[in-house]
């Protein structure tokens, strides 16, 4: 999934809703996998709430 912001309108607010939703439930089952996985989890979580948040202000 390509989380890079582009620059434009926003998107479908229900559209991003769905992003973060996703990007929510990928911390998921964190307690099943080893603790040095989890920084690549937060990540990318990080990476698709950023782009999330930059498609509000057309960033």
């Amino acid at each position: 999934m390509d989380f890079t912001p582009t620059p434009g309108p926003p998107r479908d607010p229900a559209a991003r809703d769905e992003a973060i939703a996703e990007a929510v439930a990928g911390l998921d089952g964190l307690d099943a996998i080893p603790v040095a996985e989890h920084v690549d989890r937060f990540d990318a979580v990080h990476i698709a709430l950023t782009a999330a948040l930059a498609s509000i202000d057309k960033v």
